[in-house]
């Protein structure tokens, strides 16, 4: 064995989840430091100092990709709003601002990132599918979470909806500099607290 052989340091050999890992936060990192745009597998293989073959074993195609970095923030976002939601009173404030600070919260903590992947993923039938998928499991959540203050009436899904797209604009607004982190909180729990009221008093 040669000094060169014996110097040389040993890659370290991650398993398939910590790869899968490695990738997702590498290419999180290309998103904000570059774009959305300049996030490709290839690009994504160099940066995280694999072959492109292991890429492409990971995710196949871009769009798959850009279905995992959804799902990775999706996935952040409910632990998030979960840990917000136990440390929550069992009030109609308490649970509209756990949710209102949480999603804010988890757009804030990924930066500028999420509003170009979530454009990507509007931009093809099968990631827009995807994020529906994600967006009707959170809806129900919020649903059962806010129907005992609803007064035994049930809060339409165009109400949630109002409160996903508030929710959607006031947190990007928040990460772009727009408006402030606490302002955009606020906003986002009146708008939750008004549509349960709504739902409280329809006949």
């Amino acid at each position: 064995m040669s000094s060169l052989d014996t110097e040389r340091p040993r890659r370290q050999r991650l398993t398939r989840e910590d790869r899968q890992r490695q990738l997702i936060a590498t290419a999180w990192r290309i998103v904000g430091e570059e774009s959305t745009d300049a996030l490709t597998l290839g690009r994504l293989a160099k940066r995280a100092g694999v072959t492109k073959p292991v890429v492409y074993d990971h995710f196949t195609t871009r769009s798959g990709l850009l279905i995992a970095l959804y799902r990775d923030f999706d996935a952040r976002e409910y632990a998030i709003m979960e840990a917000a939601l136990d440390n929550s009173e069992a009030s109609l404030a308490g649970k509209a601002g756990a949710i209102a600070s949480s999603y804010v919260d988890c757009v804030l903590t990924q930066g500028r990132e999420i509003p170009g992947v979530v454009a990507a993923l509007a931009g093809s039938p099968e990631l827009a599918a995807v994020k529906r998928d994600c967006d009707v499991i959170f809806l129900e959540r919020c649903r059962s979470l806010l129907a005992p203050f609803a007064g035994g009436r049930t809060i339409t899904t165009a109400g949630l909806r109002a409160m996903l797209g508030a929710a959607e604009a006031l947190s990007h607004a928040a990460a772009t500099g727009e408006v402030g982190a606490e302002e955009a909180k606020r906003e986002l729990f009146e708008t939750i607290t008004a549509i349960v009221a709504r739902s409280a008093k329809i006949s």
